[in-house]
Order: structure tokens, then C-alpha cells, then sequence
């Protein structure tokens, strides 16, 4: 039997079209904004931001929450 389209996923109680990213929301932790998921033919593929690592002794986390950088 072959499928019409592309399938969509399901990720908790959720279902996502083919192409659609989200951030997780895993309970008891809420959203997870650092991570992102996404459907590419009924397949869930999720991944954590990377980020490069700051090159200071006490980085800080301004304008992203993901990733720390070094202050000016």
C-alpha cells in the first residue's frame, strides 16, 4: 500500500505536517526552547542547538538562552 503524500508525525500529543519544526515540550521541564524538532516524512528528528565555546572565564547568556557568549 503506498501513501497519498507525505506522512505526518506525532510527538507526544501532538501531530506535525511533513516539513513543520517545533521546540519540544517535555513535563515536567515545559518547553525546550534549545532543542528543535522536526517531521521529514513521518519521522520525528529533533536536535540541540550547538554552540561554539565562549572564550571567557565567565561567559553570560543575554540574548540567547541556549548558548553562552562572552560579555562586552
Amino acid at each position: 500500500m503506498q501513501a497519498d503524500g507525505p506522512r505526518a508525525c506525532r510527538f507526544g500529543r501532538r501531530w506535525y505536517l511533513n516539513n513543520e519544526s517545533w521546540h519540544p515540550s517535555v513535563p515536567p521541564f515545559g518547553e525546550m526552547k534549545c532543542i528543535l524538532c522536526w517531521c521529514v516524512s513521518g519521522e520525528t528528528h529533533c536536535q540541540r542547538q550547538e554552540c561554539p565555546p565562549a572564550a571567557c572565564a565567565s561567559p553570560a547568556r543575554r540574548d540567547n538562552p541556549c548558548c553562552a557568549k562572552c560579555r562586552s
